[in-house]
């Protein structure tokens, strides 16, 4: 008995869960006439013979009183949960609904439906105020993808081609739809990795280092810095062969407190340079004078 209600429930299409590619018995043969709902980001089929709406880059369809979603007008379809659809395809009045269910019937053309009344105080305390908006700051309509059109029958792209197609001639990028409904390939770049986002920054070495200025940056000049400082100390306390300590060699790169010892010696070789010692001027011993045995040479 157990087996049956479930095949039945699955045949239905009551028991699927929210983001899984069904069927939902639509078959969409060409790209659809869609027109915008007037005072909403939205577009409605008028010529469908059901519930198919467009919003923010994707397709939305109401059946089997379940909410799907697609970036292709013809599937595969996503089923969303009550709680991710976006507020404002929520928001279109019945009138938009080319075959609204059974309860709709008793509901106002002009006004939303009543989601909160039909899927429960729980969702209306999730949603709370879903049905109130500021109508003068509605955002613009996302751009049809019309490069669609040209997929149709036989010539209707796969999943994998989907994605590759739509990657190439739609660039605009969602901004109301939940992540568990958005397509895989418009997820944020922080949520697909980092390695999508190698490029050089602005300011980064071409070498692939931090962006000068940055937190990095500075910690790596503070250690240099630090490695710097600990040589002169220990070439002050052994000077290399060659001479000088570090301090004399480097001096460009001395810093506040070593300035005056530089001074200091620079005028001490100064005053070297001016005032040289005073040499021993005693001539030497003329060599006749030295050498008693060699007689002076008188030009004979």
């Amino acid at each position: 008995m157990r087996s049956a209600i479930v095949g039945v429930c699955v045949l239905l299409g009551m028991c699927v869960p929210a983001g899984a590619a069904v069927s939902i018995g639509i078959n969409v043969g060409v790209y659809p006439e869609l027109v915008p709902v007037p005072g909403y980001p939205v577009y409605y089929a008028p010529q469908l013979d059901s519930n198919f709406f467009f919003y923010d880059g994707l397709y939305w369809v109401y059946a089997q009183d379940t909410w799907y979603s697609s970036p292709w007008y013809n599937g595969p379809w996503d089923a969303a949960a009550p709680e991710i659809v976006p507020l404002f395809v929520l928001r279109v009045p019945v009138r938009y609904y080319r075959r609204p269910p059974a309860y709709f019937r008793t509901w106002s053309l002009e006004n939303s439906p009543r989601w909160g009344e039909h899927w429960g105080h729980d969702w209306q305390q999730h949603r709370n105020g879903w049905d109130h908006w500021n109508r003068d700051g509605a955002p613009a309509r996302a751009p049809l993808p019309d490069y669609q059109r040209g997929y149709s029958g036989g010539r209707y792209p796969r999943p994998a081609q989907q994605l590759t197609l739509r990657n190439e001639h739609y660039r605009y990028q969602s901004h109301d739809v939940p992540a568990p409904a958005r397509p895989l390939h418009q997820q944020p770049l922080a949520q697909a990795g980092d390695l999508a986002q190698r490029r050089v920054l602005p300011g980064a070495s071409s070498r692939g280092g931090p962006p000068r200025g940055s937190p990095e940056s500075t910690r790596a000049s503070t250690s240099a810095a630090v490695d710097v400082s600990d040589a002169r100390r220990s070439s002050r306390a052994s000077p290399a062969a060659g001479g000088g300590d570090v301090t004399q060699q480097t001096g460009a790169q001395a810093g506040p407190k070593d300035r005056p010892r530089e001074q200091e010696q620079l005028r001490s070789r100064e005053s070297q340079s001016a005032h040289p010692p005073a040499r021993n001027e005693t001539p030497a011993p003329n060599a006749a004078a030295a050498d008693p045995k060699r007689a002076p040479d008188h030009g004979h």
